[in-house]
């Protein structure tokens, strides 16, 4: 089929005739390969005739994807996956895309796929705003150009207001999309979600890129994201390596800072002191805490309930003997 595709490229018509023969074919197979091509999205036009022919046309001549086993697998997986990522209208595109990949796929190339689909259970959908793929598609290319974006965003509370900045990376996390970007006004950082953004028309002013923010961007977006809705923080010692708590805690649950081989700093928070000292107990790691006063009490709270629901068992007289006569 790829073959037949590489010669309608080489010249305007072709009858079907002489296909056959450049390929060594039928002419009813060149018919049947013409017919996938279109499936494919070709635009191939038939001319009448005795022998028949054919001419691509150029305008949706599209190069083939050459892709080898685990290339073809691994992308069909991925359209597959792709409808997590809130985006507007993306399900109905993947499912095209998905559609043609699978029709040239090999029967046991195919099969693999279908069973990973059938083995996987789909993932729960979240009702919350989606972003349009073009204007996705427009960020993306004034990060790729080096070149200012102007738009009107409108944060969780507060006025819309302006906003002209220097973009560095998109961000994608859970059902959001975020820009990271320098804000031009405000000369400093900042984050924002892409489905609060209003874009200007471009500006096409170019800039020269700045070191970003945080070696890892992800975690410093989630960070961002967690810290912005913490109405409670703190920061903990904690007697450990820096890099063996942060293999423990989530970019989005704190921030790790080592202070030498053997300690750290753990800058966090939540909504209540007390799943603050949850955190804690499961880092499963010795930590001191100097305050403030809330999660002192809250972290002596959780020792006498803990102390509590042991001891309680154990002075239990005759449990053990009463829970066995019971049966």
């Amino acid at each position: 089929m790829l073959q037949v595709l590489a010669l309608l490229r080489q010249r305007p018509d072709w009858s079907a005739t002489e296909l056959a023969v450049r390929m060594d074919v039928s002419t009813r197979t060149i018919r049947s390969d013409i017919g996938r091509l279109r499936e494919l999205g070709y635009v191939i036009d038939a001319t009448s005739g005795r022998g028949g022919g054919y001419r691509l046309d150029r305008a949706s001549d599209l190069p083939p994807l050459m892709l080898d086993d685990d290339e073809g697998i691994a992308v069909a997986i991925a359209l597959h996956q792709v409808t997590s990522n809130a985006v507007a209208d993306i399900d109905a595109s993947a499912a095209r895309a998905l559609a043609k990949l699978e029709h040239v796929l090999p029967r046991q190339l195919a099969d693999q796929v279908n069973a990973m689909t059938v083995a996987t259970a789909p993932r729960t959908r979240d009702r919350g705003p989606s972003v349009e793929a073009p204007t996705l598609a427009t960020i993306a290319q004034a990060v790729q150009r080096a070149e200012w974006l102007r738009f009107e965003y409108t944060p969780f509370q507060g006025e819309a207001s302006l906003r002209r900045v220097e973009p560095h990376r998109l961000v994608s996390w859970g059902r959001r999309w975020y820009l990271v970007a320098f804000d031009l006004e405000r000369d400093d950082w900042r984050s924002f979600r892409v489905d609060r953004m209003a874009l200007r028309p471009p500006t096409r002013r170019r800039f020269e890129p700045r070191g970003l923010p945080a070696d890892d961007v992800a975690a410093y977006v989630l960070r961002g994201v967690a810290s912005a809705g913490w109405r409670f923080r703190a920061r903990v010692l904690v007697h450990a390596p820096a890099t063996v708590v942060a293999e423990k805690i989530d970019p989005s649950v704190g921030l790790v800072e080592a202070i030498d081989d053997k300690s750290c700093v753990l800058i966090t928070g939540a909504d209540h002191p007390m799943t603050v000292a949850v955190y804690l107990a499961l880092l499963d790691e010795d930590f001191t805490v100097d305050g403030p006063a809330e999660l002192t009490e809250a972290i002596q709270t959780l020792a006498r309930r803990y102390a509590t629901a042991s001891t309680q068992r154990r002075e239990a007289p005759g449990a053990a003997e009463s829970e066995s006569r019971d049966r």
